[in-house]
């Protein structure tokens, strides 16, 4: 199995920035498609981001996109997500997860989950 631990929330103004991080524990996350996903109070979740193993494929839900860039170091065993622009709307839970290419189209489901973490945008 895999662990996956995600950190780096917290409450910023609108226009500021977070960094997300993600990070493996026991297992590495070698070959598994990496995406963060949101979830705001009374909202459906929402895949922002995926990025591929190799890194060499991303997607951006059309929300964040050009805002946020998702990254990963995988000799760290570290995905990213860097979060820049930040908007009220932007206020969720964030929880990295671990799947299959299918992140890649915007679709699709994690297999393994981290705990989350708050975002919180004030304006």
């Amino acid at each position: 199995q895999v662990q996956l631990v995600a950190s780096g929330g917290g409450l910023v103004q609108a226009g500021g920035s977070l960094r997300l991080s993600c990070s493996a524990s026991g297992r590495t996350f070698s070959g598994y498609t990496m995406g963060w996903f949101r979830q705001a109070p009374g909202k459906e979740r929402e895949l922002a981001a995926a990025i591929s193993w190799s890194a060499s494929s991303t997607y951006y839900a059309d929300s964040v996109k050009g805002r946020f860039t998702i990254s990963r170091d995988n000799t760290k065993n570290t995905v990213l997500l860097q979060m820049n622009s930040l908007k009220p709307e932007d206020t969720a839970v964030y929880y990295c997860g671990a799947g299959d290419g299918t992140l890649l189209l915007g679709q699709g489901a994690a297999r393994y989950w981290g705990q989350g973490t708050q975002v919180t945008v004030s304006s």
